[in-house]
């Protein structure tokens, strides 16, 4: 059941990404929304407090509208700016941004809380969609003004440690339907870095960008 406090907050976000859609091309409102339903939907196998997570999970990439290719504290001032105005706590806001800080695909670890684990799964899923690296990665490069390498190093760079503590996804529903999606994302991505490491992929992109093609 949606409370009035998330359904507030929801509205006010999405008016916020709806204006800044030109801009937000990876971490805008359809990334946003998608992850809030499936962090409440990952919560059932815990006794959380899904209201909060769902609150972490309208406000988790808030530092992205702050400032491109940035890091979850960047976003805390807007985030309880959004969240005040809802009308959470500041003891709620507190533990909200604790949250977005815990699941944090950089600096998670396996002994995160119970709400971590379902905001994390549900933010980390969207990166594991097959459609992702087909139809949003370009727009990651373009959003954050980086380039396909340092987008691939920094995939496996973080995910296949994740992958190897066997923490890439923490919840049971996770594990056992997005699995497999998750472990052939990360060999496209692996793929992806040894290809650009091939001369003539690196020459044929060269061609490509020159005659604007990406």
């Amino acid at each position: 059941m949606v409370t009035s406090r998330i359904a507030k907050l929801a509205s006010e976000l999405e008016k916020l990404y709806r204006d800044r859609s030109a801009e937000m091309l990876f971490h805008g409102w359809h990334h946003i929304s998608f992850v809030a339903k499936k962090a409440v939907s990952f919560a059932e196998e815990f006794d959380v407090d899904k209201e909060l997570i769902e609150a972490a999970a309208l406000t988790h990439d808030l530092n992205y509208i702050v400032e491109s290719n940035s890091e979850p504290e960047a976003g805390k001032d807007l985030r309880a700016k959004y969240l005040s105005e809802a009308g959470f706590l500041p003891g709620e806001i507190a533990e909200i941004d604790a949250l977005v800080m815990e699941e944090h695909t950089s600096t998670r670890h396996a002994h995160i809380s119970d709400s971590a684990k379902a905001l994390n799964d549900a933010d980390t899923l969207f990166k594991a969609l097959p459609i992702t690296p087909i139809l949003f990665a370009g727009h990651y490069i373009t959003e954050n003004h980086t380039d396909i390498r340092k987008l691939a190093s920094k995939v496996v760079g973080e995910q296949k440690p994740l992958m190897e503590q066997d923490i890439y996804f923490y919840t049971k529903a996770a594990k056992t339907k997005y699995s497999d999606w998750a472990i052939v994302n990360l060999k496209l991505w692996e793929n992806v870095m040894a290809a650009l490491d091939d001369n003539d992929v690196e020459e044929m992109l060269l061609i490509a960008r020159t005659l604007k093609v990406i």
